[in-house]
């Protein structure tokens, strides 16, 4: 007798001694079936959050969402704070899902961590097709062997903040979209002066590595470990020329530098334009700073249209989970058009996935964003983002102050940069000495 049979003729004993009246097998034999079908076993998929994600995010992307479809799957996240990645690793302790932005990915790839998400994904006929090429292939060029061991759920952004406030105070027209940073500049230059006490500055960049991201400098390269700087001198000296030109401009430099960007354009409001990355949470922070708008990052002549670098939230799983497939499971859901137009909507997060509709509903559950020139930020694309070195932040910190130091007369522009070099190698070969 096969197994069909046997579950048949248990199923129609059970129903003799309860006195059943129903005499279909087929319908007995759909019922043993069913009974024989377990739930699946609940699971609880460890989330190590190198880039943060809010307990409300966590809700309404992934816990929320997985309950509908996958509900035996609950993410929780793991406390960073106390916990790095590495001591995670050293001591063995349980890690699913790691999100990280493409830098901190690529200084976890030390750890051998992260598991290829290829052949986990065959069986969910995971669409990877459905993502912006470049995006992948930045994730794929963090690896040395070509293999993706993550996949990007939000793209940093770069745009133009100002104060229409400012503008109107001293009757200059508002910035527009398609302007390069020479244009931005003359702008600025009409709207930096000293009114009733108060000192207006017209332009703040930042810093001078947030500009040099859209000439996709990294000061290192991540597969000799050495300073990329000078082979780069040219493009550097562009960067510097360019960075000092804002700063000249009479009253536009800073007071002092280290300054926080986002108080002196959201607080402070003395900054009529601010380049800068996404600045939504903190302006939904200040209610009554609503006299603002944006339009496209200002770009160079020679690279029209571009901003920033591909600077992204990657979400990876972990090689030592118990629990591929079901973390496999747990992207299929962040992944889904569902989600990503939830997240795009009232997050203000970019998604990834190419399909227009992604950009078209940007932020169009986000109150702030109402009236706002949204669709600016869409009209330019990020830079290459090669593998960034691990010491990749040092050799940032290196070139903002040796810029700062330039901009302050204390160094010409060629010392400047060959001494960022220098610094830039003498701390990684210290660090590799180790």
């Amino acid at each position: 007798m096969n197994d069909k049979a046997k579950a048949g003729l248990v199923v129609a004993l059970t129903c003799i001694a309860a006195g059943c009246s129903s005499s279909d097998p087929q319908a007995s034999e759909v019922s043993a079936e069913k009974a024989a079908v377990k739930p699946p076993e609940p699971v609880t998929i460890k989330l190590y959050p190198g880039q943060w994600i809010t307990d409300a995010d966590m809700e309404l992307m992934i816990n929320g969402p997985l309950k509908k479809k996958y509900p035996h799957i609950t993410v929780e996240r793991l406390n960073r704070d106390k916990n790095p990645l590495a001591e995670h690793v050293a001591r063995g302790d349980e890690v699913d899902l790691i999100t990280s932005w493409n830098g901190s990915m690529s200084q976890n790839m030390d750890l051998k961590i992260y598991e290829d998400l290829t052949p986990l994904a065959k069986p969910l006929n995971f669409p990877f097709d459905r993502f912006d090429a470049q995006a992948l292939d930045t994730v794929r060029a963090i690896s040395d062997d070509g293999k993706l061991y993550g996949l990007p759920y939000n793209r940093q952004f770069n745009a133009l903040y100002y104060n229409k406030d400012i503008f109107d105070k001293f009757g200059v027209p508002y910035p527009k979209d398609g302007m390069t940073w020479d244009e931005t500049i003359e702008l600025a230059k009409r709207v930096t002066r000293q009114e009733g006490g108060v000192d207006y500055r017209g332009l703040d960049p930042e810093n001078i590595t947030r500009m040099g991201y859209q000439l996709s400098l990294v000061q290192v390269d991540a597969k000799t470990n050495t300073s990329d700087i000078m082979n780069h001198f040219n493009t550097y000296q562009k960067l510097f020329e360019t960075g000092n030109r804002i700063y000249s401009i009479p009253g536009n430099k800073p007071a002092k530098w280290g300054y926080s960007a986002y108080d002196a354009f959201i607080k402070d409001r003395t900054v009529a334009m601010a380049a800068n990355v996404n600045f939504f949470p903190y302006l939904a922070e200040a209610p009554d700073f609503t006299n603002w708008d944006i339009v496209q990052y200002p770009s160079y002549p020679d690279k029209p249209n571009v901003y920033g670098m591909f600077d992204m939230h990657i979400i990876g799983i972990s090689n030592t989970s118990k629990h591929k497939e079901d973390a496999m499971k747990v992207l299929e859901v962040l992944f889904s058009d569902e989600v990503q137009i939830i997240a795009t909507k009232q997050t203000g997060r970019i998604s990834l996935l190419s399909d227009t509709k992604f950009q078209q509903a940007f932020g169009a559950d986000m109150p702030i964003l109402k009236g706002k020139n949204i669709q600016s930020i869409f009209k330019s694309k990020p830079a290459p983002a090669p593998r960034l070195s691990k010491h990749y932040g040092n050799g940032g910190t290196n070139v903002r102050n040796k810029f700062n130091d330039y901009v302050d007369g204390k160094i010409d522009l060629n010392t400047a940069i060959r001494e960022a070099d220098e610094l830039t190698n003498a701390y990684i070969k210290a660090q590799e000495g180790k």
